[in-house]
């Protein structure tokens, strides 16, 4: 049997066992959203395409299928969705300014090697592919922190009605403090645990400390984490200022 039929397989065991019908609902929406990303980098192979808006399409559907195919459509879900969408866009032009300013778009000189026999004469505007890659990396950190502000709140106001608009804004900004430390050690371990092999090869090459942070590969990938932590940051106070005023409201 395929080692990834047979990871697929125990992946789908354990998602029901524990999270019974939302765990099955859960590796469904992972399946859904594979076949998103891989449709959205094919259609990017046509010149005529816009990259950005593909992908900001394509961020969209991720989101719903995350939120309301799992948790199905309610005040949390969709409280996270406008949250997410908001942060997204306010993201969108700082991104756009960084990534042309840091000209971290294109290939590294690491990577000539392996790009010799291959053509570059693509017609693919490399700017807003990376752009895209960016704004792709951040959507999945953004929307668990969406759900993780929305949810609790929602639990607070069920079981405390009579809260304030401020004093439930407050509680969740206090949820939002104690997920962000979490959420930041997961992007930047994932980043570190992903290009470890890249690590060494810049020690075997014998790069100093500057070269290793002026590296395109290195610095792609540690901007594309720090806007992710911006994310993670930024969809915090939107989302908790969101559902208070939604939920005292109403």
């Amino acid at each position: 049997m395929n080692v990834l039929l047979l990871l697929s397989i125990i992946l789908f065991i354990l998602m029901a066992s524990i999270g019974g019908k939302k765990g099955v609902r859960s590796f469904i929406a992972l399946f859904l959203n594979f076949v998103i990303v891989i449709s959205t980098v094919l259609v990017m192979n046509d010149p005529d395409a816009n990259p950005i808006i593909l992908t900001l399409v394509a961020c969209s559907l991720i989101s719903a299928i995350s939120l309301f195919y799992i948790n199905k459509v309610n005040s949390k879900t969709v409280l996270a969705f406008l949250a997410t969408i908001v942060t997204t866009l306010l993201l969108l032009s700082f991104i756009f300014l960084l990534t042309n300013q840091a000209m971290i778009h294109g290939f590294g000189e690491e990577e000539s090697d392996s790009l010799t026999i291959y053509s570059v004469y693509i017609g693919l505007d490399f700017l807003k592919i990376a752009i895209s890659v960016i704004i792709m990396s951040t959507i999945g950190a953004i929307v668990d922190a969406a759900i993780s502000i929305t949810s609790p709140m929602r639990e607070i106001f069920d079981q405390h009605p009579k809260i304030s608009r401020q004093e439930l804004f407050r509680s969740g900004m206090t949820i939002g403090r104690d997920i962000l430390n979490t959420s930041s050690n997961t992007l930047f371990f994932a980043f570190f645990g992903g290009y470890i092999g890249l690590l060494i090869w810049f020690k075997d090459l014998d790069y100093s400390f500057g070269e290793v942070l002026n590296a395109k590969v290195f610095a792609n990938e540690l901007i594309t984490i720090f806007i992710a932590g911006m994310g993670v940051i930024i969809v915090i106070p939107i989302a908790a200022w969101m559902t208070a005023n939604y939920l005292v409201k109403k």
